[in-house]
């Protein structure tokens, strides 16, 4: 590992002031699960590492049932994992980030890594972007909002500027009665990237069809995580198995997976479908209808 300045920042102007200045040659560090073992195996080579873990609200969660959840993006994967509020109201980021690595990964690895890696692959993300999750960016002009999903801009690369850090992530407060269900295809049981994940999200919804209301997102069959609204519109019209075939289907023709060294893109596409199936009967079992 070549030789690096550490600099632990004691406001988020301070922190944006000298991201703004350095560019490419600062990196960030929340956990470091990622970034050291980039630097160790020569990829990146970071003049200057931000520490932001200290920053006000980076490790705070705060959850308030009419307003909803606020996670500092500093908080660890662990610590979603096992919070009383998270398992209680968003079980299906709990499970989620429950997957990642192994549990000493988990101490140190941060919901805000992996949202900012922007790897098609996080577990996270599915599950945050049911929960209708929102970025919150710091700027140097003033702070910013924007949709979870537009944070994404294809692998590895996010919507931030120069200057600009993800300070925490924003959830609405979940529908009343709403089932979360992920899915995760690795090559091993445990501790692997994801081949595969389907995030599943129902409620009930006395408005549409079949009682029901769906957000079902992906990760690792495309460039980016994606969303399978032609599937969610399916299953707000019918629940019964043909509909639910037929939402499988359509989540399948959703992505646009990509052959690598942990799978084809054939049998993403293939395997989606079932893991998508599994997870639509899933909430299906458990929706208080």
């Amino acid at each position: 590992m070549e030789p690096f300045e550490y600099i632990k920042p004691s406001s988020p102007a301070e922190a944006s002031a000298i991201l703004a200045a350095e560019g490419s040659a600062a990196r960030i560090l929340q956990g470091g699960t990622d970034l050291i073992i980039r630097m160790r195996g020569d990829f990146i080579h970071p003049k200057i590492v931000v520490d932001l873990k200290g920053l006000p609200g980076m490790r705070d969660v705060a959850f308030n049932p009419d307003d909803g959840l606020i996670l500092g993006a500093a908080v660890t994967m662990n610590e979603v994992a096992t919070h009383p509020a998270i398992l209680a109201h968003y079980r299906m980021l709990a499970d989620a980030c429950e997957t990642v690595g192994s549990y000493q990964l988990r101490n140190r690895a941060t919901i805000g890594g992996n949202v900012c890696n922007a790897s098609p692959a996080g577990d996270s993300i599915p599950a945050l972007l049911c929960y209708d999750a929102t970025a919150v960016i710091y700027n140097p002009a003033g702070e910013r909002r924007l949709p979870l999903f537009d944070f994404f801009r294809g692998p590895g690369k996010t919507d931030l500027k120069p200057g600009e850090f993800l300070q925490a992530l924003e959830l609405p407060a979940p529908p009343a009665g709403a089932v979360g269900i992920y899915n995760k295809l690795g090559r091993t049981k445990v501790g692997d990237i994801a081949v595969i994940g389907v995030g599943v999200l129902g409620w009930p919804q006395r408005s549409n069809p079949s009682g029901s209301a769906w957000r079902i997102a992906l990760a690792s069959v495309g460039p980016t995580p994606l969303l399978a609204p032609t599937a969610e519109a399916l299953l707000a019209q019918e629940t019964d198995d043909l509909a639910v075939d037929a939402a499988a289907a359509a989540v399948m023709n959703a992505c646009r997976p990509i052959d690598d060294v942990r799978a084809s893109g054939a049998y993403r596409q293939a395997m989606v479908r079932v893991l998508a199936r599994r997870a639509i009967e899933a909430v299906l079992a458990h929706l208080p209808f």
